[in-house]
């Protein structure tokens, strides 16, 4: 075991109940001396969290919060998000990575409330998760003290920690049954470690948690309708919902079609690359409805712009810098432009699949029938495209006269 080096009189702990954090509470209990502050943040991990309280206090927390954070979750962290459309490596919606600054943010509210000089987290030295953390500490106390002990102990794989736990007595979620670790809230739920550290070998169906598996989901498709405003998501099929209503009624409903489902294996913040398996049913409807009304109310260039964005803000969102000036600023700008963002997108669900079948607006569409259609109209002349084809091309041309070419 690490031999203490620093000394804390008073931790609040960021607490799941689960493998980790299980046994960090007792750990800081016994290496620091000090009374132990457990919080957790209520997120929509459901029944996950019926023990914590009790758990927490039988392995020596003073006090626990558990605090319903929901509806702020996805009102002030997943839409706006979801405003920018970002998306991972092209496939990772981000799940786990915008939940950690607002349990950072809950955290150090309670370490002022309660008094603390240090805060703790149970995210390992090899992860993004310690970095989200504590970029979000410093961001609001530079001073605050950290503790993490996944680069203090000698505790460093799965199995000693397992070993620990029974040796003190500690129940953990992990089974030779369940072997791999996962973290839920609203947006999605996440799996990680174990058998998924096989990159050949396919998850087991049983792993899965929201989503049937696809080739059983119901032979019929299912048509919704996601409605719209400022690029928020108001309502479903016509009826009005808090955010966290809205997102977990669409968690749902896409789960029940089997939509969702990413096997990623990514490039993690510090480095290496890791698997990660997501689960993002009402998360992957929310986006793709969004882009649709999007392409009828958002004009080209404004459109292109903000899509040569995507990448630099999921970057930012990944790597733990929510609270950074340029992650503000960027969502300034995307804000922006979403003021015309009104409208309602119709979204088939079929055995996983989830697309666009159509789309309007009744205040802000820039679709204009009269100069789209292919039928005769009086408003278009082709014949001015000559002139934009020629001025466009007018540099490809002079290129190709320099090099000799004909």
């Amino acid at each position: 075991m690490a031999k203490q080096k620093q000394t804390a009189n008073k931790i609040v702990l960021a607490y799941s109940g689960g493998l980790d954090t299980s046994i960090i509470l007792k750990w800081l209990k016994n290496e620091y001396d000090a009374e132990i502050v457990a919080f957790s943040a209520d997120l929509g991990q459901g029944d996950e969290l019926a023990p914590v309280r009790e758990k927490a206090l039988r392995t020596g927390a003073s006090t626990v919060y558990i605090d319903d954070l929901r509806e702020e979750f996805v009102r002030d962290f997943v839409y706006p998000m979801f405003r920018a459309n970002a998306i991972y490596e092209g496939h990772y919606l981000l799940g786990t990575s915008i939940a950690r600054p607002l349990i950072a943010k809950r955290q150090m509210e309670i370490a002022k409330l309660e008094g603390c000089d240090a805060v703790s987290h149970g995210a390992t030295g090899k992860g993004n998760d310690q970095v989200r953390f504590e970029l979000a500490y410093y961001h609001f106390d530079p001073s605050i003290k950290v503790i993490a002990p996944w680069r203090e102990w000698k505790l460093n794989s799965r199995k000693s920690l397992i070993a620990y736990a029974k040796k003190n007595d500690i129940p953990i979620p992990i089974t030779k049954k369940r072997p791999w670790s996962s973290d839920r809230n609203l947006l999605h739920i996440s799996f990680e470690g174990g058998i998924l550290e096989d990159t050949w070998a396919e998850a087991p169906e049983e792993m899965y948690v929201l989503t049937k598996r696809p080739e059983k989901a119901p032979n019929k498709p299912q048509y919704i309708e996601v409605e719209f405003e400022n690029g928020n998501a108001v309502a479903v099929d016509g009826i009005r919902m808090t955010p966290a209503q809205l997102l977990e009624h669409l968690n749902i409903v896409g789960g029940e079609h089997g939509i969702g489902r990413v096997d990623l294996l990514e490039n993690r913040s510090v480095g290496m690359k890791s698997r990660g398996v997501y689960e993002t049913p009402g998360g992957t409807i929310l986006r793709e409805a969004h882009m649709a009304v999007e392409q009828i109310t958002m004009d080209r260039e404004v459109m292109r712009i903000r899509d040569s964005l995507i990448p630099e803000y999921a970057r930012l969102v990944y790597a733990g810098y929510w609270f950074s000036p340029e992650r503000e600023m960027l969502q300034t700008l995307i804000d922006e432009s979403q003021k015309t963002v009104n409208g309602v997108a119709r979204i088939k669900l079929y055995k996983g699949s989830c697309r666009t079948v159509g789309r309007k607006s009744e205040s802000n569409s820039l679709f204009n029938l009269d100069f789209a259609t292919f039928e005769k109209d009086k408003v278009y002349n082709q014949a001015d495209a000559e002139g934009f084809i020629k001025i466009n091309s007018l540099r490809l041309r002079i290129r190709a006269l320099m090099q000799g070419k004909k």
